[in-house]
């Protein structure tokens, strides 16, 4: 199938699935206001605008907005331009939510951001900061699969067609001579497509044979007897991957700078709080998670999951350019020109400001 077949079904079937959390506002479900969000007396709003509308996931790979939203960092940097929340479970809608500019700034992988930007030629969105760093396992069935080379002829589930993960294994699948065919998901190890919400009940009557998943799934599979066979981590040098980074939308980015540094201000400090108090973190995390879906997650789920994802302002370019090219190597995406996907001028002022380092666009921003 010629690549940009492919990428036009691959994006179709992307937008089409439907969003399966809750779906009060269409796009996503709207996150509960927490008391330490309250505006500050005297507060000033900022570059005039009543709010600003800030997207992520119900993953603990979203830590840095689960934890900004319940310490209320988000809202203490904006003033009295409200901080709202909206809680997505899919990458393309939450970039569907973006480009309507129903939501200003998303946390968001890197495959989502990709076809996002690629889709709109570059002219809807921007990456302005990182957030997270791994979290993502192949966990399977022990009884079933003893070890990597056993993977070949089951079935194993990633999120989403085209989503980061199912990319991933994709090309750890290709890496290994497998064929597979990226659209139907038959060849030598079946892929099957199942939301994250859905992959445990599959995983526990037996209808797969493990996944390929981010945290905290991974986690709630090992608790129901799975066994984690391959970290992704392990994969990368220095262990290091984007999982989930700061996207904004370009003309707000434009138009409202000084808000986009508040959030940016409030992203650090949160993955500053993070990695100086995880275990306090952890706690923030799972309260917040509760408060957007109504369960928190147990401690055999919560402890492992959190302990292997790493918190960090920057956003890892280089691997989102090398996962565009596991993309390209599945048939998923038509070579991308991802020059100016980066803008990191408001968030290295950020971090000189906190008396940090500049991070690196890997050659990818604006020129």
């Amino acid at each position: 199938m010629p690549a940009t077949s492919a990428l036009r079904r691959a994006l179709a079937v992307m937008t089409a699935l439907p969003l399966l959390t809750l779906a009060a506002c269409g796009y996503g479900s709207e996150a509960k206001d927490d008391d330490t969000a309250k505006v500050a007396s005297g507060a000033k709003k900022i570059d005039g605008l009543d709010s600003v509308r800030i997207g992520y996931f119900g993953n603990l790979t979203h830590g840095t907005a689960l934890v900004g939203n319940k310490k209320g960092l988000f809202q203490k940097e904006l003033g009295a331009t409200r901080a709202t929340y909206a809680v997505f479970n899919a990458g393309p809608s939450e970039i569907e939510a973006l480009n309507s500019g129903s939501v200003d700034i998303g946390f968001i992988g890197p495959s989502p951001s990709i076809n996002g930007y690629t889709k709109s030629g570059g002219k809807n969105l921007r990456i302005i900061g990182g957030s997270a760093s791994g979290g993502v396992k192949l966990v399977v069935n022990p009884d079933k699969v003893k070890s990597l080379k056993d993977v070949r002829g089951k079935r194993i589930a990633t999120p989403q067609l085209g989503n980061t993960q199912d990319v991933a294994f994709l090309n750890w699948a290709a890496e290994q001579g497998w064929k597979v065919d990226a659209q139907s998901g038959k060849g030598d190890v079946t892929v099957v497509r199942s939301d994250n919400k859905v992959t445990p009940d599959a995983f526990g009557a037996g209808s797969i044979d493990g996944a390929w998943v981010p945290e905290p799934t991974a986690s709630k599979l090992v608790a129901q007897g799975g066994k984690v066979l391959l970290d992704e981590a392990t994969l990368w040098p220095d262990e290091e991957f984007v999982i989930t980074n700061i996207i904004v939308r370009r003309q707000f980015l434009e138009e409202h700078p000084k808000a986009v540094e508040a959030v940016l201000k409030a992203s650090v400090e949160a993955n500053k709080w993070i990695n100086a108090n995880p275990d306090e973190a952890k706690t923030a995390a799972n309260e917040q998670l509760e408060a957007d879906s109504g369960k928190a997650l147990p401690a055999e789920v919560l402890d492992p999951a959190w302990k292997s994802i790493r918190f960090t302002d920057d956003p890892l370019a280089a691997t989102l350019g090398a996962q565009a090219e596991h993309a390209v190597k599945a048939g998923l995406l038509e070579q991308p020109d991802l020059d100016g996907i980066y803008d990191l001028t408001l968030l290295n002022k950020v971090l000189k400001a906190a008396g940090g380092s500049a991070v690196d666009d890997a050659g990818l921003g604006a020129k």
